[in-house]
Parts: structure tokens; C-alpha cells; sequence
């Protein structure tokens, strides 16, 4: 294995950070002018928003407190390989925010928690359903360090979306039971 193995997956992370730093740029330039891009329960446009919501951010605050779990939890499911942290996020982006956009309250959401927070209930499912030794290392480690996350699935600020960070963990953890499926009937096919 080269060293330059990891290179894509850093690459990736780095061109993801780039581009919510590039929205917050010009969020920040046009006085929260993208804002009206989040997602917006139960609208026509508001279903655009599932797409462009987890990248638009309300302050440079908000980005940053943002920025850290992302980053991390990105880099622990990017262990595996680059495909299946882009169907993961893919999964997690659209189920979780078709959640939102269902049964979320009546405002404007935004802000990549909904993402991070279906990466932290990924990476903790994966190894309760998978049962291998490095999965279930992860899963303890983000218990360990993310630990206090679970707070933010309880409704604490009205400017905050919980709705996403449950949306997100269950879409996480939905994903991560369809994969471990998907995985044992490719399994029992192949014996």
C-alpha cells in the first residue's frame, strides 16, 4: 500500500470543507442571502433545499461549531473506501432531509448536523450490526468522544434543527442495517 493511498480520501474531505467555506463566504457576503435555499418542510421548494441545506450555513459560528465533528466522523467512515462514504452521505443527505421535510416544523433548515449526526449513527450502528473488532472499536470510540451528542437530539434552542440530528442518526442507522443486508445476502450467494 503507497503512501499516497489515503490521498483521495483527504482530497475529498478537503474539497467538502472547501465548499461549505466557499458558501459561507458568500452567505456571509450577501447578508444570508443562500439561507433561502434550506430546506423548508412540505414545499416544492423546500425539496431542493434537502440538497443544498447540509452546505449552507447561518454564521461563521454555526460553520465552525459544525466543522469538527464533520471532519472527524467523515474521516472515520472514510476508512473503509470512497464509495461507500459517498453512498453513505448520499443516503443520509436525502432520507434525512425527505424526514425533515415531512415532519420537520415550519422553518428554514440548514447546516451539515443532519449529515454528521447520520455519520455518528452510521458509524455506532455499524458496529453493533456488523460485529467485527475494528467496527466495533469505532463505534466505541465515537460513543466515547461523541458521546455528549446525544443531547442534540433533544429540543433545547428553536433556532437549532433537531430535526435533523434525528433524522440523520435514524438515516444513519438505517443505512448501516441496509448495508450490513446487503452485505450478508452478496455473502450467502457467494458460498
Amino acid at each position: 500500500m503507497s503512501y499516497l493511498s489515503g490521498y483521495p480520501r483527504v482530497k475529498l474531505l478537503t474539497s467538502i470543507v472547501a465548499i461549505f467555506i466557499i458558501v459561507q463566504s458568500v452567505n456571509s457576503l450577501t447578508a444570508g442571502g443562500l439561507t433561502q435555499f434550506g430546506l423548508v418542510p412540505r414545499t416544492e421548494w423546500g425539496l431542493l433545499g434537502i440538497f443544498f441545506a447540509p452546505f449552507i450555513h447561518g454564521s461563521w459560528e454555526h460553520l465552525l461549531s459544525n466543522l469538527p465533528p464533520f471532519i472527524i466522523l467523515s474521516a472515520l467512515l472514510l476508512h473503509r473506501t470512497i464509495k461507500a462514504y459517498i453512498l453513505a452521505s448520499l443516503f443520509i443527505i436525502i432520507v434525512g432531509g425527505l424526514a425533515v421535510w415531512l415532519i420537520g416544523r415550519n422553518a428554514v433548515h440548514i447546516g451539515a448536523s443532519g449529515w454528521f449526526f447520520g455519520l455518528w449513527g452510521l458509524l455506532i450502528a455499524q458496529g453493533f450490526f456488523r460485529r467485527k473488532w475494528g467496527d466495533i472499536a469505532i463505534a466505541l470510540l465515537v460513543l466515547f468522544y461523541f458521546g455528549t451528542m446525544a443531547s442534540g437530539l433533544l429540543p433545547t434552542h428553536l433556532y437549532i434543527s433537531t430535526e435533523s440530528h434525528i433524522a440523520g442518526a435514524i438515516a444513519g442507522a438505517i443505512y448501516a442495517w441496509l448495508s450490513h443486508r446487503y452485505h450478508q445476502k452478496t455473502n450467502n450467494r457467494s458460498l
